[in-house]
């Protein structure tokens, strides 16, 4: 599978923005970030919570911004009014499967359980060999370190083979992140499942 140039990355993050100042700056610096690079923003559409500080952050920067959003929460008034494109869509598994086909790159900042279902999702596809794209975790003042102890404990429980341990990158700098992502996949190729149900 070919590995892709990135161009347009998706960031999967929340629609609160948390009770930290510090995670809205962070989403605003990525916003900046990927508008500097001519990186198209990819995510859910909304003008809310770090998801509308992203997206507020490309645009005032000159870049572009493409949201799917569910016509369920359009309704809600939720929707960003100044994106280059918006897409609405039927359901929330409509919107995940457009977000991946629209990114070349995938970045998660803190968020609840919608962001990490968005994150997981696609881990699992790299793991199962669907795409080869790469993934980050911007980890704004030690925000998914619990996350990568769970992981580690998958690991040790073995559930999750060792060299997939930590499927993406990890960083606070959102500088920094991309610049991994744009090296390449963070995911090493998979083995195809075994009869046993173990992988190698």
């Amino acid at each position: 599978m070919a590995e892709p140039t990135v161009r347009s990355v998706c960031v999967f993050c929340g629609s609160r923005s948390g009770v930290r100042a510090e995670y809205r700056e962070a989403a605003s610096r990525m916003g900046a970030a990927l508008a500097k690079r001519g990186l198209t923003l990819v995510y859910g559409g909304a003008s809310v919570g770090l998801m509308g500080a992203v997206a507020d952050a490309v645009i005032a920067n000159g870049g572009k911004t493409v949201g799917v959003l569910p016509h369920f929460m359009d309704a809600k008034e939720l929707a960003h009014p100044r994106l280059t494109e918006l897409h609405r869509v039927d359901s929330m598994h409509s919107r995940k499967a457009m977000m991946a086909e629209r990114s070349d790159a995938f970045v998660a900042l803190p968020g609840g359980f919608g962001t990490l279902d968005e994150l997981f999702e696609i881990v699992t596809w790299a793991q199962l060999g669907l795409h080869r794209k790469p993934m980050g975790l911007l980890d704004v003042d030690g925000f998914f370190q619990p996350l990568l102890a769970m992981a580690k404990q998958m690991v040790e429980a073995g559930f999750v083979p060792e060299t997939q341990g930590v499927p993406f990158a990890v960083n606070a700098s959102p500088d920094a992140l991309l610049d991994r992502l744009l090296a390449g996949p963070t995911m090493p190729l998979t083995s195809k499942w075994l009869k046993d149900g173990q992988q190698t």
